[in-house]
């Protein structure tokens, strides 16, 4: 099923539509992104690649708040009530919670694989110890953590990523807005997979 994006706005899926989405072993987390527009432009985002999960965090607000919610149904084009999320206080307590789901990674040979696989944690964000996501293998199982729009991913976050990527910047701007940032190093991810 693809629907445009007024189909988008105005369905409302069941529960067996949302489960017959074949996903893909991506989860995103959003570590307190303040801008509603973000979080929903996220949202489609994660739509687009088939993600498992989006897990909300912190500050960041969710499509079920009464003040902003609605802010975040008309950025995600209705895509929002298609992906699973959760609300999380922390990334620690998103990453529990990611790993305490049954993930497995596509297997494209013949032999059955149902080892379930160890989840890779992939900051996006500037850093003394970053690398060019160009460089980087991407692992799956894979959770993108993302961060606040000025102030990035939270040092904590940074201490549980296995990996730090960022996206070179040649111009007088120091960064990408955050969905751009992720919608980059996710497409460069999934080529492999």
């Amino acid at each position: 099923m693809k629907l445009n994006s007024r189909q988008l706005r105005e369905y409302i899926p069941t529960e067996d539509e949302i489960r017959q989405i074949v996903r893909k072993p991506i989860y995103i987390i959003v570590e307190n992104v303040l801008d509603t527009y973000n979080v929903g432009a996220i949202f489609r985002l994660a739509d687009a690649v088939a993600a498992s999960g989006v897990y909300l965090v912190g500050d960041t607000a969710t499509p079920d708040d009464p003040l902003v919610g609605h802010k975040i149904h008309k950025s995600s084009v209705g895509t929002w009530r298609w992906m699973p999320w959760k609300y999380c206080k922390t990334v620690k307590e998103a990453i529990e919670q990611i790993q305490n789901s049954k993930f497995e990674v596509p297997n494209k040979s013949k032999t059955p694989n149902s080892k379930i696989r160890k989840l890779h944690l992939v900051a996006v964000e500037q850093h003394k110890e970053s690398v060019p996501y160009t460089d980087f293998t991407f692992e799956f199982p894979v959770a993108f953590i993302v961060g606040h729009e000025t102030t990035g991913v939270s040092k904590e976050a940074l201490s549980l990523a296995d990996a730090i990527v960022e996206i070179p910047m040649f111009g007088v701007n120091k960064s990408l807005n955050v969905m751009v940032s992720l919608a980059i190093v996710l497409w460069k991810g999934i080529e492999k997979l």
